[in-house]
Order: structure tokens, then C-alpha cells, then sequence
């Protein structure tokens, strides 16, 4: 009996899967392969999974991230022109204990000329608190295509980006992780993707390791200026009991800093808090006084603006965050506002 030809698809597998001595990493060229393949539905259900779960076992490279990445940035523009923003706020954990206090200090960069284009997946694990519910509180809608995003981003100076309208096969491969039982490349490459192609980008991870793999990747993909750091739940958000190590890269040059702690004593509370989004848009609007959230949102705000050049250090960017905070449009967002 004859054998079947390989499939094409077969190689990418062969070369991350072929034992400790003979597996390899793939190249920037072959992951964009691979990737472009899968979002054109090439490859069978079962090299699929196998792709995926290998890629999680070894730990993708930020080559091979960044060709992932390529693969989804063309897959998104064959049909949408990408919308502009002045900073990109990926926001794909969907796996906060504590409540998405972030999508304040987007908010307050908004109210402040910047124009900040966020992105993200719908759904969330039982027990946390998606960014969607969070901006809803806040009476904000998603954008389901890189058009009604950029007509978001010129009318307000922020814009909520659905990946389901921006990328459909990738936000498909979301819908694994039930299947598989593990994340998969598609959110760390969802991190880089930067639909809106903002000269500047925050980026929030769960764990320390991935900081520097992650700035990595955004320099092989040309990101000009990027901010990578542990956030609360892996979103863009500091935790402002801890002291922050944020990796920054600027035109091609890599650096650390660490961003002292905003609060002192135990922080019980702030793990423990209700996942009511109402509190999200209580605490804007000033009906709710936690000094903890506040300070996630003016720190979070303080490294943008450090990111963005409008703050030349620590001190001065938290000054004027917190003067940006002082000065934000109270009745504009929430249930209440007209």
C-alpha cells in the first residue's frame, strides 16, 4: 500500500517535536508559515492541537512570536486598514481577581488627548471579572472592526477593539483552551498584535520571565517604544503594594526600571474585593473612596505617561497622574452620565 504524502504542515511539527536532541525552534519565516496556514484553516484539527500543545510545552521564541504575529497582522488587513492610535493597550487576560481598574487609567490618558486604542477577547474564566463587563459599567461598547475603532478613537480618544471583528480565525483559536486544557501561543501573540500600529505600547504579563521576551519580540516587529511589566492578573495594571520592574524599550535600545511602591501595609483587601463592576464606575465618578484602586490607576497612568515622554521620571509622571485624576470629567462615564 502506498503511503499518503506528508502534509505540508507536517514539517512544522517535525521540527518541534522530534525529542530532546533533535527538536528545534522554528525560525521567523516558518512560524509565519505555520501561523498563516492556520488562520487559513490549512492544516487538520489534529496537527493543529498538536502544534499548539508542543509550542506550549517548549515555550515560543520571540522570533517565533513575532512571526505568529505577522501571520495575524496580515490575516486582520486583508480586509481593514488599520485604525491609529497614539498608545496600544492589549488587554487579553480576561483573569482578574481584582477588578480591571486599568480601564481607568486608559480612560483618564483619553480625557487627556492621548488616544488609546485597547484590544481583547470576549469570555472569561468562572470567578473573574472580564475588561468588557468593566467598560460597560463605564457605558462603553466594543468596536467589532478596525473602522467603527478608528471612528471610536476620533470622537472619544479611545476605542475598545474586538478581536472577533478585527481576526476571526484567531479569535477562534481562543476557544481551545476547553479543549486542550492550556493556553496557547494565540495570547502571547495577541499581546503584539497592535491593530491600531500605536508608536507606543503597554503590555502587562503574568509572570517576571515573560518581560523580556515579550520587549523582544515587539523590537523584531519595529515597535518604537514599549513598556512591558507583571501586571494584576497579567493585564496592564500595577499593583501598587509591590515595587514595579518594567522593561522599556525606546527605538531599538532595551532598559529596566523599577517603579517604587505606592502603598504601604497588608494588602488583604485588594485580593479580596467584590467583582462589581458598578464599583469601577462608583470610583471614577467619586462615589467610592479605596486609596488602593486609585493608586493602581494613577500608577498605571504615570508609566504611560513616562512611556510617552510626557513625564521626564517617577516622580513627576505620579505628580501628574495624579493631577490628571484630580481634573477627570467626574460625570462622563458610568450608569448615571447623560
Amino acid at each position: 500500500m502506498r503511503a499518503a504524502p506528508e502534509h505540508p504542515f507536517a514539517k512544522f511539527i517535525q521540527a518541534l517535536g522530534r525529542g530532546p536532541s533533535l527538536s528545534r525552534d522554528l525560525t521567523e519565516e516558518e512560524a509565519r508559515e505555520a501561523m498563516s496556514m492556520i488562520l487559513r484553516a490549512e492544516v487538520e484539527p489534529v496537527q493543529l492541537g498538536a502544534f499548539l500543545v508542543l509550542m506550549r510545552y517548549k515555550k515560543e521564541t520571540p522570533a517565533e512570536l513575532a512571526g505568529f504575529v505577522r501571520a495575524a497582522r496580515a490575516a486582520a488587513d486583508a480586509k481593514q486598514a488599520p485604525a491609529r492610535a497614539d498608545l496600544d493597550w492589549p488587554s487579553y487576560a480576561d483573569k482578574h481577581r481584582q477588578l480591571p481598574w486599568f480601564a481607568l487609567a486608559a480612560l483618564l490618558l483619553a480625557e487627556n488627548g492621548i488616544k488609546v486604542g485597547m484590544h481583547g477577547i470576549a469570555g472569561s474564566e468562572a470567578g473573574f471579572m472580564p475588561t468588557r463587563a468593566a467598560l460597560a459599567a463605564l457605558g462603553l461598547k466594543p468596536s467589532a472592526s478596525l473602522a467603527e475603532a478608528e471612528a471610536a478613537l476620533r470622537r472619544t480618544n479611545f476605542a475598545y477593539l474586538a478581536l472577533e471583528g478585527s481576526c476571526p480565525p484567531l479569535a477562534a483559536l481562543f476557544g481551545l483552551r476547553g479543549l486542550l486544557g492550556l493556553r496557547s501561543p494565540v495570547n502571547s501573540l495577541a499581546r503584539e498584535l497592535n491593530p491600531f500600529r500605536a508608536p507606543y505600547q503597554l503590555q502587562g504579563v503574568f509572570h517576571p520571565t515573560y518581560r523580556e521576551p515579550h520587549a523582544a519580540t515587539a523590537g523584531l516587529l519595529g515597535q518604537p517604544h514599549a513598556a512591558v511589566f507583571k501586571g494584576v492578573g497579567g493585564e496592564v495594571q500595577r499593583n501598587p503594594f509591590k515595587p514595579c520592574e518594567v522593561e522599556v524599550l525606546h527605538e531599538g535600545s532595551r532598559h529596566q526600571e523599577i517603579w517604587p511602591v505606592l502603598l504601604d501595609g497588608p494588602a488583604f483587601n485588594w485580593r479580596r474585593e467584590a467583582l462589581d463592576a458598578a464599583r469601577i464606575a462608583a470610583l471614577w465618578r467619586g462615589t467610592l473612596d479605596d486609596p488602593a484602586p486609585v493608586a493602581a490607576v494613577t500608577g498605571t497612568t504615570a508609566i504611560a505617561l513616562k512611556l510617552l515622554g510626557r513625564a521626564a521620571d517617577f516622580d513627576s509622571a505620579q505628580a501628574l497622574a495624579w493631577d490628571m485624576w484630580q481634573r477627570r470629567p467626574r460625570a462622563k462615564f458610568g450608569a448615571e452620565a447623560a
